[in-house]
Formats: structure tokens, sequence, C-alpha cells
């Protein structure tokens, strides 16, 4: 299936590294029912982020349950070497990579090895990074990942110059891609996410810090609609 069969008008993506991973199997279940369709899965590698977060290992334990429940997942390699991790996270059962644009020397090539392996794909760029390079560099790809906090620890706030580096992205990137942000998202800035272009947001602690899973997600949901 291809990625753009996968989103509606706008997807909250829950983003699992926030999760409570004693009850992971339980929250993605209650997410699903709830309507949560494409779920976020970072990894970390302890070089081009602080933390190792999670790996291949728990991204098979969880992708068929994840689509067998229509759902699918769209992994975010925090890495210094994205592309030796394609096929380890396809095989995994990964439906999409992005990598980063400040590891990647020819952005074209690690689409394209990408899509060799059957992945969606999409370009994230970090807050020191221009827009138009990540511009230039996500041609071809997906989406491209705006990152709305400095990648490494769920839980940071909302940095306050991203809402004009998101409408940026969305009015020079081609009508075809996707804008996706991922980064101190809440129910009060999530609407004005969505109005200045997001298509794909990404909400960890927005989802997972709260009691009722489901609840708190059509909430976000709502809001955004």
């Amino acid at each position: 299936m291809a990625w753009r069969d996968w989103v509606r008008t706008v997807e909250i993506e829950p983003s699992l590294y926030a999760a409570d991973f004693t009850r992971l199997g339980e929250q993605i279940d209650h997410l699903l029912h709830a309507g949560a369709r494409i779920f976020h899965f970072d990894v970390g590698d302890g070089h081009f982020i602080e933390p190792v977060t999670m790996g291949p290992i728990v991204l098979k334990s969880i992708a068929p349950m994840i689509h067998r429940g229509g759902g699918v997942l769209d992994c975010h390699l925090m890495v210094d070497n994205p592309e030796h991790h394609f096929e380890q996270i396809a095989q995994a059962g990964g439906n999409s990579v992005t990598f980063h644009v400040e590891v990647a020397d020819e952005p074209w090539n690690t689409i394209k090895r990408a899509r060799e392996l059957g992945l969606g794909v999409g370009v994230a760029f970090n807050p020191e990074t221009e827009v138009e390079t990540a511009v230039e560099a996500a041609i071809g790809a997906d989406f491209a990942l705006c990152m709305s906090i400095h990648p490494g620890y769920s839980g940071q706030e909302f940095l306050p110059d991203s809402l004009w580096r998101i409408s940026r992205l969305r009015k020079q990137l081609p009508s075809s891609l996707y804008v996706q942000v991922d980064g101190g998202i809440t129910a009060e800035n999530i609407a004005d996410v969505r109005k200045v272009g997001a298509d794909l947001i990404v909400a960890g602690s927005a989802i997972f810090g709260m009691e009722d899973l489901p609840r708190t997600y059509r909430r976000l949901v709502k809001a955004v609609e």
C-alpha cells in the first residue's frame, strides 16, 4: 500500500517512545480501537541523538498487532547511518523510514534505497537546518518532517519559531508531499500546527501522558478537524 493510501485528511501519530512499556501492547490496542492508523516509532543510536531508544526487536514484536488492526508503523531514524538500518526495519515490519538530512550526503540515493525495500520515506530536518535545505532533499520522498524540538528526548516544549518554519515548509514543498511535525505537540497548540500546514502530527506525551488514551486521542483529532 502506498503512503498516500494511509493518510486521511490529517493524521495524529501516537509516538510510541512516550508509551508505558509495561503496557505497550494494551496501549496500542486502545489507540487502534480509538481510530489511530499511523504509529510513530523512534530509533536512536546514541550518536546522532544522545539516547539509545527502540530498535527492530521491539518493532517486530508490535508490528503484527498494528497491521492486523489496520495500522502502519512510521519509523523515525535518528541515527548517523540511516541506510544501514533500512533492511532491518523492513524485515521487522516497518512501513516507512524517515532519515535526517543532516546525515545524508546524497538524499536522493537514500530515498531510492528505501523505495527498493518497499518502504515509504520521509526526510527530517532539525531546528538549526534551513527549511530550503529540507525542501531540496525531500524531492522524491513522501513527506518532510519539521522537528519542533531538538531531537532526542520526549516531553520537550514546542520551539517558538516552529510555526513559521512549518508554514514556510508547506509553501515550498510540492503539494504531493506531506508535512509532518514532531515535538512538543499539546492540546493547546495542535490546531495552530494544523492551520499552518501540518498533515501528519506526532504526539507523544500529549497522548501517553494522559490516563484515558482513547479519549485523549479523539480530542486531538477533533481539535484539528
